[in-house]
């Protein structure tokens, strides 16, 4: 039996691991995922638009962090889709010969088969050269070229026949799978997003009561995410609103973003009676949390301004009665399956959330009606012994989506199949 040459992984993404790079769900799916392999044993580069102070090249490892347009990004300190077009055009040019010339070639010449795999709309055109560059160089047959559409935005500026002509399509749920086959004829393969092993660990019990006890006798609510209509924010705020006026004791911890939609959400919130307050103190940790509670006792909205520690979030997410991931539309809902892992109860859309069964391990919200949203909150709150049920079927559901697992099961296991409709040479059976 012939065995397979070892694989180098190339990450390309405009979104990474810096806090300058994260933007949403695509930078900790690819930090996630470049973690993932290298402390698999692959050896791992993760190319992204990083921060303009850090190493243009850090290695980790087997995983290496490769920053680039960092000259663009210093004069757009706001974040990595600050001045986008300019990165994305400028990378157009310069990323691709860069890639085959230091990545991909030395890896071939190594005696390894390389896999770039390129993230959404942004990385579309820059898979499609680096296959041309591969082609003119005579080497298209020895390195393995994927896109993946982590999120629709920016679908309709692609040519996906041509790109998957020259690419190997992944996208990450059965939904996105749909869409790309429905509305643009692409056949693609699903590769679903992962947990870091740290997405499991053992979350303090005091710090748990005391963000409790800071909320009672209320029960304390969680929505975290930008401020766009796909996230359903009116949904939750009239179901919070009809709550209140049955008599609920239930307060909504919030925190969102700079869209101009959060000035609409909250004026609807005031508009429906609730009182609102802004909490604009730094949060450290849970004890800076539970002060942002009890100093805001006669709010019904609490909405933080700065910036939450992600090591704080598993701790928030199991002391809410429940986390308002009610999206209208999500690509895969990270947020969700983030909950889940933590025992938290996830109340999730139907879209992209291929991990969710409603009542079994989550709370799955089919339309943007607040009633049904009301009633699914009405679920936990007045069945103490369900919602415990649902904690722990939704953390044994997440941990079958850890990264280890999802490399083993889904990605490996589909790059031969992978390599074969693109004729990239894959050893098999002797």
């Amino acid at each position: 039996m012939t065995v397979p040459p070892p694989l180098v992984f190339c990450l390309v993404a405009m979104e990474g691991p810096d806090p300058y790079s994260q933007a949403g769900g695509l930078g900790v799916r690819v930090s996630g995922l470049a973690t993932a392999l290298a402390r698999s044993g692959h050896p791992t580069h993760l190319v992204f638009c990083g921060d303009p102070a850090r190493p243009a090249v850090e290695p980790h490892g087997r995983l290496t962090l490769w920053r680039v347009a960092q000259a663009i990004s210093a004069r757009h300190p706001q974040g990595v889709y600050a001045g986008e077009t300019e990165k994305a055009d400028a990378l157009g040019a310069s990323l691709p010969p860069r890639l085959v010339a230091e990545l991909l070639a030395p890896a071939i010449r190594a005696g390894s088969l390389p896999v770039a795999i390129f993230e959404d709309w942004h990385a579309a055109p820059w898979a499609h050269r680096t296959s041309d560059l591969l082609h003119a160089a005579g080497l298209r047959d020895r390195a393995l070229i994927l896109w993946n559409a982590n999120n629709q935005y920016g679908l309709e500026r692609l040519d996906l026949g041509t790109l998957a002509f020259v690419s190997g399509l992944t996208t990450v749920s059965r939904f996105m799978k749909q869409l790309l086959l429905g509305r643009f004829g692409a056949e693609a393969v699903v590769i679903p997003n992962g947990l870091p092993d740290d997405a499991f660990r053992a979350i303090a019990p005091d710090e748990v009561r005391l963000l409790r006890g800071a909320a009672d006798p209320s029960r304390l609510l969680v929505k975290i995410g930008r401020y766009d209509p796909d996230k359903r924010w009116w949904q939750a705020v009239r179901a919070v609103a009809e709550l209140r006026r049955r008599g609920r004791r239930v307060r909504l911890l919030v925190r969102g973003g700079p869209e101009p939609h959060g000035r609409e959400v909250l004026h609807l919130a005031r508009a429906l009676g609730l009182r609102v307050r802004a909490w604009d103190a730094p949060v450290g940790g849970a004890a800076d949390l539970a002060a942002a509670l009890r100093q805001t006792a006669e709010a019904d909205i609490v909405e933080l301004r700065a910036f939450l520690p992600p090591e704080l979030l598993p701790v928030l997410y199991q002391a809410a009665s429940a986390v308002l991931a009610n999206s209208g539309f999500e690509p895969f809902g990270l947020v969700g399956l983030e909950t889940m892992a933590a025992g938290g109860v996830a109340v999730v859309g139907a879209t992209g959330e291929d991990y969710a069964r409603h009542l079994h391990n989550s709370l799955v919200i089919e339309t943007e009606a607040e009633v049904e949203l009301r009633l699914a909150i009405e679920t936990v709150l007045d069945d103490p012994a369900r919602a415990e049920r649902l904690r722990q079927a939704a953390r044994a559901t997440a941990r079958t989506y850890r990264w280890p697992l999802i490399l083993a099961d889904d990605l490996l296991p589909r790059l031969p199949i992978l390599a074969a409709r693109q004729a990239v040479r894959w050893p098999g059976p002797g």
